[in-house]
């Protein structure tokens, strides 16, 4: 099997050292393409499965050694990482192809699920995921039925292509976690052998972990920050064989629940989760009539969460402050250099956390950026001072007939008979020597250091 991991957070990381728990020798997991945004984070999971290629697996597209044997007689399973972008579907589907996936694990987070879900089908492999994305309306009216509070509820979105998947002859499987997941396999097992007929199912999360650095006043969300305030914060839903599915605001059903020991009474809302959804589809013909959602949040958490609830810090909406409308909005304007493939050793620039930086020039300001960093070099030069200092914007002459436009990063100054110092300039050719409009700082002597 040749998979791909799109997400390499704790759970993307987690699947790996289960799957090599469960192939020692290598018999079945044949290759893994780590893939992030990160392409930091990507590397260090690979680190962390001790399998790291070296220099040539950001060298060679195609690795030879698949399939070899390790030096301890096990099958050499091939690491590799790379960066992406998981809103581009094009990008996944050529990485899906020119790596010869015919597996994607998508443990990436739920807002990207769809573009991962068809980008595996087109590119023809086959698809898990962890979980699946919905669409709350602006305005939901809560009651019977989804159509009054989502745009498009959980799993309908997957559900809807069923044939598509079908028709080309892949495998997609849905939600398979631990919940939603794991619990659907105990009660699936439990209609099927352990009761003649299965009436309810409420499906309730808690545990007694704790955060050994955590005060009294500390907020702990426990996993991913946005996927606690996209489910908690969601309406939820619960169903019922009479009623249909039942929808209500963020933070209902609060009940004080007792686990069995040792973890004791958890504080449990109810929250959107597949569950709900997923069981009546597959459970009715058991005699299902109810199914539902809790899960256990820290009084701090659920506390802060209704805070930001009530102050609609949540939102997306713009805010008007003396009479200014503000939008706060993230998004990624790329500049890719089309000669570089995913194999090849990346050099990603990012800046972060721009301003007045919109959608009429986030184009233009990131061809700028490109521009600079595919010409940016850092040169070491001897230079005749002329009250120059470090951090200066100077021009300066190159040993090879070209003119350094930049920066001074550092200098050491030499005194004998004159002022001269050495420099490293960070900063790009813009002109040759001969250009007479291009002023020169000092006195350019000879070589580079």
């Amino acid at each position: 099997m040749r998979m791909m991991l799109t997400g390499a957070g704790a759970v993307g990381e987690c699947i790996l050292k289960v799957l090599k728990k469960r192939d020692p020798k290598g018999e079945w997991l044949e290759y893994v393409l780590i893939t992030d945004y990160s392409k930091e984070r990507a590397k260090e999971v690979l680190e962390h499965m001790e399998h790291w290629p070296g220099a040539d697996a950001e060298k060679k597209r195609e690795r030879p050694d698949i399939g070899t044997e390790a030096k301890d007689g096990r099958k050499a399973v091939i690491y590799e990482a790379a960066r992406v972008d998981a809103h581009e579907k094009p990008e996944l589907i050529r990485l899906i192809k020119e790596y010869r996936i015919d597996f994607v694990v998508d443990a990436a987070s739920p807002f990207v699920s769809n573009y991962i879900f068809d980008a595996a089908c087109e590119a023809g492999a086959s698809y898990v995921n962890l979980g699946t994305w919905s669409v709350p309306r602006e305005h939901p009216e809560f009651g019977t039925g989804f159509e009054g509070s989502y745009t498009e509820p959980m799993t309908k979105y997957n559900f809807d292509r069923h044939e598509q998947w079908r028709e080309k002859g892949l495998t997609a499987c849905i939600c398979l976690g631990i919940d939603p997941g794991v619990v659907n396999v105990f009660a699936k097992y439990a209609a099927e052998y352990l009761f003649d007929e299965l009436l309810e199912v409420h499906v309730k999360d808690g545990g007694n972990l704790q955060a050994p650095d955590a005060g009294k006043d500390t907020v702990r969300f426990g996993f991913n920050v946005w996927t606690v305030l996209d489910e908690v914060m969601n309406p939820n839903a619960e169903w019922s064989e009479e009623e249909g599915f039942r929808i209500e605001d963020a933070f209902a059903g609060e009940e004080e629940f007792r686990m069995p020991d040792p973890f004791g009474v958890n504080r449990l809302v109810k929250v959107e989760h597949e569950e709900v959804v997923t069981m009546p589809r597959y459970l009715r013909k058991y005699g299902l009539k109810k199914a539902s959602f809790k899960i256990a949040l820290d009084d701090n958490l659920l506390t802060a969460l209704k805070v930001i609830n009530a102050l609609g810090l949540r939102s997306t909406h713009p805010v008007e402050v003396d009479g200014v409308t503000y939008y706060h909005t993230t998004s990624i304007a790329a500049i890719k250099n089309p000669n570089v493939t995913a194999s090849d050793k990346q050099n990603v620039a990012e800046v972060k956390d721009a301003t007045l930086v919109g959608p009429g020039n986030a184009a233009a300001v990131a061809q700028h950026l490109y521009n600079y960093y595919a010409k940016r070099d850092r040169q070491k030069i001897k230079l005749v001072m002329n009250g120059e200092k470090p951090g200066d914007h100077i021009a300066a002459a190159t040993p090879w007939g070209s003119v350094m436009d930049g920066y001074i990063s550092s200098m050491h100054i030499v005194l004998s008979g004159i002022a001269a110092a050495k420099c490293e300039v960070v900063g790009m050719d813009v002109e040759t020597v001969g250009n007479p409009e291009m002023r020169m700082s000092g006195e350019f002597m000879a070589g580079a250091v």
